[in-house]
């Protein structure tokens, strides 16, 4: 993932509901339009990330597997 982020959280080895947990905590302490980056190795991290996004009002700017991980950005709102 090419795209800079105010933060990033490698939540690799991590099981759900762990990585979907631990980026709610980074947005909450975020400000509107910052980003975070997200590395998981979950599987169920894929729908979970799609439905929190689209619950919580904010933006999944990109999601990419690659190589058994999984990668996410997203924009606080």
């Amino acid at each position: 993932m090419s795209e800079t982020a105010d933060i990033a959280l490698d939540l690799s080895g991590l099981n759900c509901p762990l990585p979907l947990l631990k980026t709610k905590q980074a947005l909450n302490k975020m400000r509107p339009g910052q980003t975070v980056s997200v590395v998981a190795t979950d599987p169920g991290s894929e729908r979970d990330f799609q439905v929190f996004a689209e619950q919580s009002g904010n933006r999944l700017l990109s999601k990419e597997q690659q190589a058994g991980s999984f990668y996410y950005l997203i924009q606080k709102s």
